[in-house]
């Protein structure tokens, strides 16, 4: 263990108890309803943002590295937790006008009150965000990446330079961005988790919602480092000794 991860140990340990006692999170809550936009600017930008840097220490044992960005990652996500109160607002808005033109009742529980209707609404809001918001924002949010790595995490050049927005859309793998970010993720992960989300009280939704972001990166850590690695492909004289006993194999076989 370094001393980082001890630093962030003690840290998450702190905000738990200080969350735990009733002024702070009546605090939090006045804080969060005064400026949603800010607090979902803070939020992100410091939760997101360090299960960035805590997928890369899963990754790589550090949690920084020369081109990884971190400033402007966490501008990036603090901008992103303001596009996703915003969506947020709408979506929930709206969450039960679809059930009205369905025939259906369903509406937000009293302070997170767990009620038939309360998840039939939170599952109406999750599933018409994610299938109409998030393809679009994960697409944003990976031409963001693309566009750090490609000014080598400077703040400065991300800022400033113009963004080949054509050539980051073609560089992008749509089989994995189809076959399992939004074939997989979104049915199986972030529909579940967010109607989780719709069903907390208002003021914890966002804060939530940057902490499943943060699993979410752990896991894919996770899994990525217990991956078995590619086989080479045999070269030389092994690879001239195995295309004789395949030759030879289907010689006796015939």
């Amino acid at each position: 263990m370094k001393p980082m991860d001890l630093v962030f140990f003690f840290l998450a340990c702190a905000l738990g108890v200080a969350g735990a006692t009733p002024t702070a999170m009546a605090a939090f809550k006045a804080w969060t309803s005064a400026h949603p936009l800010l607090s979902a600017f803070v939020k992100f930008g410091l939760l997101a943002t360090f299960g960035e840097a805590l997928a890369l220490r899963l990754k790589t044992g550090r949690y920084n590295r020369p081109g990884f960005g971190l400033a402007t990652r966490a501008l990036v996500w603090g901008v992103i937790g303001m596009v996703i109160a915003v969506a947020f607002a709408i979506f929930a808005s709206g969450a039960g006008r679809v059930l009205a033109l369905l025939g259906l009742a369903g509406a937000p529980g009293a302070d997170g009150a767990l009620t038939a209707q309360a998840v039939l609404w939170a599952l109406t809001v999750s599933v018409t965000i994610n299938c109409i918001f998030s393809p679009v924002f994960m697409t944003a949010h990976k031409l963001s990446d693309t566009h750090i790595a490609a000014t080598g995490g400077s703040l400065r050049g991300f800022l400033t330079t113009r963004p080949d927005v054509a050539g980051y859309l073609a560089a992008i793998d749509w089989n994995i961005m189809w076959g399992f970010v939004f074939k997989k993720t979104i049915p199986f992960f972030w529909i579940p988790a967010h109607t989780i989300t719709f069903l907390l009280p208002p003021h914890l939704r966002v804060l939530f919602a940057a902490l499943l972001g943060v699993a979410l990166g752990v896991i894919l850590a996770s899994a990525l480092q217990k991956a078995p690695a590619p086989q080479q492909a045999p070269t030389g004289t092994a690879a001239e000794s195995e295309r004789r006993a395949r030759a030879g194999s289907r010689g006796r076989v015939g």
